[in-house]
């Protein structure tokens, strides 16, 4: 067992953790006294306490009401926060909760309210405890769910706030490349208790049943650190592809009406790498229809179809995608809004040749 002390997050460590807040003057902290985010409270205060201009620090503790004891582990956080000088505010879930995915509506509502009581405190960014544990169980989650490149680039540092990417407030991860273990040893060197919630280790819920299984994965090498790294190298290919997939949608799709609407050179199309097209039509399909983002997975088979009627040369091929219609000719692929679901026959109207109309 390693020594705590040789574990433990030092003051200059914690500095590089937040160097990059110290402009702002109000941050929030998601704390919900838990070990993770009781360490990040802990270290957000050391690392003001260090300034010379001080950032004012409010913590929030989301009350699910799930459980009994999270009343209590509230108040505990809120007497932590005032010995170290932080603001504390506790927001409830009120009203029913769900009898299903009831881990998936709360943390949809935590982000809700804690984006809510950040506005309220003046803070444009809040700052959760994710660790570098938790960047592996996403990237195993994501995994057994078949997520894309994408996906698997699991969470970054800086994020929009969940779910929707909506809120004036911006997701801070200072922890993402730290163990759990760290911040336990911190906090033990410094004795301050924090809560155990039980439902971390409930095997209903599949982050908790991945949990499980790290400690195997980790004896054949494939531990919480490999799996960050993957992460990373991934989130670092998929930056290169979607600068890719900005050149062709910039060089190779032409605007047509009404707004939205779409057309590529379907011999250039077929020329593209495979990844690039795919993202390319996925894009295009998304900006035409209306019904949000696309499945990978239907994506997937209707570039499948496209090629197959490319390599074929079957003539008109015509299909529908989350509100969008993909039409591909002899010589072009057309994407734009599908009908009205009562109304299947489209307007046959003619698409301006790609040669007149606005190059995007």
């Amino acid at each position: 067992m390693p020594d705590p002390r040789s574990l433990a997050i030092a003051p200059t460590e914690a500095k590089t953790l937040f160097a990059d807040l110290q402009a702002f003057p109000v941050i929030a902290l998601a704390v919900s006294g838990g070990p993770d985010s009781t360490a990040l409270m802990l270290l957000a205060a050391r690392w003001r306490d260090a300034l010379k201009t001080k950032p004012k620090l409010v913590a929030v503790t989301v009350d699910h009401g799930l459980r009994k004891e999270s009343r209590g582990e509230a108040a505990a956080v809120a007497r932590l926060a005032r010995k170290l000088n932080i603001s504390h505010r506790t927001v409830r879930w009120n009203g029913c909760k769900p009898s299903t995915g009831v881990q998936e509506k709360a943390r949809a509502v935590r982000y809700r309210l804690l984006g809510e009581a950040a506005q309220r405190a003046g803070a444009a960014h809040i700052l959760t405890a994710h660790t570098l544990d938790d960047q592996a169980e996403t990237v195993l989650i994501r995994m057994s769910r078949g997520s894309g490149l994408t996906g698997l680039g699991a969470m970054t540092r800086i994020a929009p706030l969940p779910p929707d990417g909506k809120s004036l407030v911006v997701l801070v991860r200072p922890l993402l490349d730290i163990t759990k273990a760290r911040l336990i040893a911190t906090l033990d060197i410094a004795k301050i208790p924090y809560a155990d919630d039980p439902s971390n280790r409930n095997p209903r819920f599949a982050r908790s049943r991945l949990r499980g299984v790290m400690g195997a994965l980790a004896e054949e090498g494939l531990d919480a650190t490999r799996l960050a790294q993957l992460a990373r190298r991934l989130k670092r290919a998929e930056g290169a592809i979607e600068a890719a997939v900005d050149r062709a949608m910039n060089e190779l799709t032409v605007e047509l009406s009404p707004p939205g609407s779409l057309c590529i050179e379907a011999s250039r199309f077929a020329d593209l790498p495979a990844e690039i097209a795919l993202r390319l039509l996925g894009r295009a399909v998304a900006r035409a229809g209306d019904e949000g983002p696309v499945e990978l997975g239907k994506l997937e088979a209707l570039k499948c179809a496209v090629d197959r009627a490319q390599t074929a040369r079957e003539g008109r091929f015509r299909r529908t995608l989350a509100g969008a219609v993909v039409t591909l000719t002899d010589r072009q692929l057309i994407v734009e809004r599908a009908p009205p679901r009562g109304r299947r026959v489209l307007t046959k109207r003619r698409h301006e040749p790609a040669s007149h109309a606005k190059t995007r």
